[in-house]
């Protein structure tokens, strides 16, 4: 299964009651929010015990289209990466 944003609103509704819905959706789109803000800034997002999200900049490549075979440049663009800390690792992996 997939973790929704719904389904996490849900459970951060589940598991704070003093919560209302909407401020539980609050306090997640502000999360989420600033997690974007950061990485479009080309800051790295650091959540302890859970791993950190770093922007990395790609240069323009060559590549081919599968389909047809002719090649192609690829642009330099920017991807997000993610590194799982080594508590989440190992929470995994037992």
């Amino acid at each position: 299964m997939t973790l929704t944003k719904a389904n996490l609103i849900g459970q951060v509704y589940k598991k704070h009651p003093t919560l209302t819905k909407a401020q539980a959706t609050e306090s997640v789109e502000t999360f989420l929010a600033l997690a974007k803000e950061s990485l479009i800034g080309g800051e790295d997002l650091l959540l302890s015990g859970f791993g950190k999200f770093n922007v990395k900049d790609k240069k323009s490549r060559r590549g081919r289209n599968p389909q047809t075979g002719n090649e192609l440049i690829l642009e330099a663009r920017r991807v997000v990466t993610f590194k799982p800390s080594g508590i989440l690792r190992a929470k995994i992996n037992k």
